[in-house]
């Protein structure tokens, strides 16, 4: 049920950080915290969509985390997707949601990469919620890529124009970004789109990041002057 006092924000951005270390205080492998991590995300979408979030923006895995993790690593992260990503995108897709990626897919295995695109190309328009996975993604590389499009095409852009090239074109930028695992820092996560996003930080690793806890961030975005600038 939605809470009376929160002012629901139309976008928020979440930085899933500390499933490994999560995993290390129980003495467990990195992929157990991925695991648990992946649950996490699945219950915290469904409960902003019945909270009227619209767009929930989840940084699975940066461009970063791609080039530097250890291989094994990657390969237990890739293999919770083959398992469980579309069984998840199913459930979501019953529930009239959609499922959008942002990223460079390329870099990807490419049964992954199949299996990313072809969820989101069964998802519905005009969907009342959609979750964006951003995956091989980072704000740095999608700026850039946007900048060598325009030049491709030969034209000045204005504001609009070049926000239509970025991975986000046509989303609504992020009221809030959320992450976990105690970082201060955005970590190259949608660096143009957050230029006005609140920010909200908490040490708690993302699996133990419940329900109740973005319920705590919500009021603490509803308690916030929102200026834009302006006096």
């Amino acid at each position: 049920m939605t809470d009376t006092r929160l002012a629901v924000p139309r976008h928020v951005g979440l930085i899933m950080d500390g499933n490994g270390r999560w995993a290390k205080l129980r003495h467990m492998p990195r992929s157990f915290g991925h695991n648990a991590g992946m649950n996490r995300m699945v219950g915290l979408a469904e409960h902003a969509r019945e909270l009227g979030i619209k767009y929930l923006t989840v940084y699975a895995l940066s461009t970063e985390n791609l080039a530097s993790r250890p291989q094994e690593e990657l390969d237990g992260l890739f293999n919770l997707f083959r398992k469980y990503f579309k069984s998840n995108v199913k459930k979501l897709l019953s529930r009239g949601a959609a499922v959008k990626i942002i990223g460079d897919l390329s870099a990807l295995p490419k049964d992954i990469e199949n299996l990313l695109k072809n969820g989101e190309a069964a998802s519905p328009e005009n969907a009342e919620f959609t979750i964006v996975f951003a995956i091989n993604y980072g704000a740095r590389s999608e700026i850039l890529r946007a900048c060598n499009i325009a030049v491709e095409n030969g034209k000045k852009l204005d504001f609009n124009g070049f926000e239509n090239l970025l991975y986000t074109g046509g989303i609504p930028e992020p009221d809030l970004i959320i992450r976990t695992g105690g970082e201060i820092r955005l970590s190259n996560f949608l660096a143009y789109q957050s230029a006005y996003a609140e920010l909200y930080f908490t040490d708690l690793l993302f699996p133990d990041f419940t329900d109740a806890e973005f319920d705590k961030a919500l009021r603490e975005f509803s308690a916030r002057e929102r200026r834009f600038g302006n006096i």
